[in-house]
């Protein structure tokens, strides 16, 4: 049985792989682009949890990231549609289906990355911020 972090993170995944962008998890950049765009989930580190003790549980502040990479001649207005599309995909349900109690992502700091022989890219990593309570760190 998966761990409520994992299942949270599986279905932020899912979210992410509805849109038209390929939607990836823990893998490394791709030698070519898909012309919708590419976005790479990055489990990212719980941080340290704040604790209550009658009952026990663990409230954490879990900082995902999401990598969100565009290639081509019109990568500005391709990159401002795909993070909006990423905002409204989360801002549709803000607890993954009751998974969390809230996901809220945070601004990106886009880049434009030049490619010897290629269009450049434009990238930005989006951190995402999913607040969620356990009865064990490990579980």
């Amino acid at each position: 049985m998966p761990t409520p972090r994992e299942t949270i993170l599986t279905a932020l995944h899912a979210r992410l792989s509805a849109l038209p962008a390929t939607a990836l998890r823990g893998e490394v950049l791709p030698e070519r682009v898909p012309a919708e765009g590419l976005l790479i989930l990055r489990d990212g580190v719980p941080g340290e949890p704040e604790v209550t003790l009658s009952p026990l549980a663990y409230h954490y502040q879990h900082r995902a990231e999401i990598e969100a990479v565009v290639q081509g001649a019109d990568r500005d207005a391709a990159f401002d549609t795909l993070t909006a599309s990423i905002g409204a995909a989360l801002a549709t349900d803000r607890t993954l289906g009751g998974l969390c109690d809230w996901v809220e992502a945070e601004a990106p700091r886009p880049v434009d990355l030049p490619i010897e022989g290629a269009a450049s890219l434009k990238a930005a990593v989006i951190p995402v911020v999913l607040h969620y309570s356990t009865a064990d760190p490990l579980a």
